[in-house]
């Protein structure tokens, strides 16, 4: 088995976090994002791994380099300019070999990776996608499957009346090697819009495997902020998440943690400090009496006396003036607020 990472996007959803930072390595609880896909690869045994990537690429080999360090092979396929997800899946030809997992790079989930391949292996399919239901499909790609799971039609972003399905494309499929001879090379091309289309009028064997647990795109703020909420409160066991926050004494001025946040131990907190439902990267400073609650404060990163941030953002480098009230808040890196600030 080998795998497929589509890690090439601009991040414009989640700007300006991803102005400096390529969205795959976002950090989510202090780990590049890419860590937990990679993590639930390696569940399924999976090991020979390629990374398409387009923006910032060199950002991203920066982390993860060869993938030893992670017990994994990793290799890069460099797109010169965007070709699309089907496009970046032919780019990466010369490495997918074997059966493939083809992911997109912004899925947080726990999925059995190992079972969807053993049902795709039992129908003898040549392509697999997993599909996730959801109350409103509108913004999605619905899959509509007949009773036995075989792929009938794709709808992009159904009008009202345009479909009875409640499944959607979850960016995960299992593909034989022959599925790369649909794509041109060097050609912009899309799963939705091109490839898949292509299959089902082949008649090719074209199957659908609902996962019905955890499933989260990563790639608006608020999603990322969820994202972050659910593994620190323990909503996805197959990722746990390892607390080593600065201690202090007993004294009645002596900061306050809650037992879910997460702080790195790199971190200088002061006399006062409460944070609630928050993860705090390395080398922060927060000041006297600060308040953080339901947000993620990226590296090295200050919090002014008495500031209180509240379901925000705040990227890396950022400074947050004393008394400032950050309420709902993206700030990209090295943002600086003065004092007083209200936003």
């Amino acid at each position: 088995m080998q795998a497929l990472i589509l890690a090439g996007g601009k991040g414009t959803r989640l700007r300006p976090l991803t102005i400096h930072t390529p969205k795959p390595v976002v950090p989510i609880v202090n780990k590049p994002f890419l860590n937990y896909q990679i993590d639930l690869l390696k569940r399924a045994g999976v090991k020979d791994i390629t990374l398409s990537l387009s923006y910032q690429p060199g950002k991203i080999e920066e982390i993860f380099a060869d993938g030893q360090d992670y017990d994994v092979r990793i290799h890069y396929a460099v797109e010169a300019s965007p070709l699309g997800t089907g496009g970046a899946y032919k780019n990466a030809e010369k490495y997918l070999t074997e059966t493939a997992i083809v992911f997109n790079g912004d899925v947080l989930t726990d999925m059995d990776l190992a079972r969807i391949v053993a049902h795709h292996k039992e129908r003898k399919a040549a392509a697999t996608v997993v599909l996730v239901p959801v109350e409103n499909v509108s913004a999605y790609g619905v899959v509509e499957t007949d009773s036995e799971g075989r792929v009938q039609r794709f709808v992009e972003k159904p009008k009202p009346g345009e479909t009875t399905s409640n499944t959607i494309n979850a960016g995960c499929y299992i593909l034989e090697p022959h599925i790369l001879n649909y794509v041109p090379a060097g050609e912009t091309y899309s799963f939705e819009y091109q490839i898949f289309p292509s299959i089902l009028k082949a008649g090719e064997p074209f199957y659908s495997y609902i996962w019905n647990d955890y499933w989260l795109d990563i790639g608006k703020p608020q999603s990322y902020l969820q994202a972050n909420y659910d593994l620190i409160n323990d909503k996805l066991p197959v990722f746990p998440v390892y607390r080593h926050n600065p201690q202090f004494g007993n004294s009645e001025d002596a900061p306050k943690i809650d037992y879910v946040s997460v702080v790195d131990p790199s971190c200088t907190i002061k006399p006062g400090v409460e944070i609630i439902n928050s993860v705090i990267g390395p080398n922060c400073i927060i000041e006297e009496k600060a308040r953080i609650e339901n947000s993620v404060v990226w590296a090295a990163s200050r919090i002014g006396k008495e500031a209180v941030i509240c379901n925000s953002i705040i990227g890396k480098s950022g400074i947050i003036g004393k008394s400032s009230v950050v309420d709902g808040a993206i700030l990209g890196d090295k943002s600086s607020l003065t004092d007083y600030t209200i936003i």
